[in-house]
């Protein structure tokens, strides 16, 4: 196991080397810049080299890339353009809405899929099935912007259920579950719609294993060859979409979150894409990626839990 972990944490490093200067690079190649938009149209040259200076853009590409990506090691992020405040400080404010709100929409889509996809695969082929099918088919169709405005209109505006956008802090967390609960619905359903096909064809495959077979011979019931063998097997393809989802309902929410207009990493990328901030869409980006790729660590550390043969193949 701790070979198979060695493997898996030296391939994260790699694949964060290369994820950063692929950042660096793409947002480098970007046109405008950040000084000349600060400054307006009507700035002078000086003032705007002097302003490139003061932001350390007028350095050579190598000596601004070590030194942004051996901040990053250090914890420091650089200094906002806009804010004037160090980058890592607007994280640690935005991640305190981004990351609940991603963990309760996995958790929901989760309580959702699995029970769903469960019922979908033991009552394979019948109306119960199709009708699961087809509803779990329109979740994936249906765009989770749209939808959230449909839930902002039916709880929000006719029934007054919950406010229609805004976080009020975690002062009272109860307000602020509240708040996330309409974002976190928008976002789940699509996610379980997957997530929930994706366990049915799992459990329907491992299923007709002959395993399986040999353990109805030996008289254990349906559900019991089902909860006791085929769930830990039908896992392994579940895990891999519970991780892909965590990790887009971390980055990907921008949309929900200027639905809701929620302060997450989100609006945050936003807003520095719009005012040009380079430094928070880059430090920003690459703390997404190194996100993905943690979680994408720990989803193999788990297949490895799940499955021995990966381990001993290692």
């Amino acid at each position: 196991m701790l070979r198979y972990a060695f493997s898996r944490a030296l391939s994260l490093a790699v694949s964060l080397i290369v994820a950063s200067v692929v950042i660096f690079a793409v947002i480098e190649v970007i046109p405008g810049d950040p000084a000349s938009y600060m400054l307006g149209l009507n700035a002078t040259p000086e003032a705007v080299d002097a302003l490139r200076d003061q932001l350390g853009l007028n350095g050579s590409l190598v000596s601004r890339y070590l030194s942004w990506a051996g901040g990053m090691l250090t914890g420091d992020f650089g200094l906002s353009y806009t804010y004037k405040v160090p980058v890592a400080d607007l994280v640690a404010q935005r991640l305190w809405v981004s990351l609940p709100l991603a963990l309760y929409a996995l958790a929901l889509s989760t309580l959702i899929a699995f029970p769903v996809g469960l019922i979908a695969a033991a009552r394979r082929g019948t109306v119960t099935d199709y009708g699961i099918m087809g509803a779990t088919q329109l979740g994936i169709a249906v765009p989770n912007f749209w939808f959230a405005m449909l839930l902002v209109l039916v709880f929000a505006v006719n029934l007054r259920w919950f406010s229609a956008g805004g976080f009020p802090g975690w002062s009272d967390p109860g307000a602020a579950i509240k708040a996330l609960t309409l974002p976190a619905v928008a976002l789940a359903l699509p996610q379980a719609s997957i997530l929930a096909r994706v366990m049915r064809s799992a459990l329907i495959e491992t299923l007709g294993q002959d395993y399986i077979r040999t353990a109805r011979a030996k008289g254990l019931s349906r559900r019991q060859a089902t909860t006791r063998h085929a769930l830990r097997n039908a896992m392994i393809p579940v895990l891999t979409i519970i991780g892909l989802q965590f990790s887009f309902l971390l980055a990907g929410a921008i949309i929900i979150e200027n639905v809701f207009y929620l302060p997450g990493l989100g609006r945050l990328i936003f807003q520095g894409i719009t005012q040009r901030d380079l430094i928070v869409v880059e430090s920003l980006v690459m703390l997404l990626v190194f996100a993905v790729i943690l979680v994408t660590f720990l989803v193999d550390l788990a297949y490895a839990a799940v499955d021995p043969r990966l381990r001993r193949r290692a």
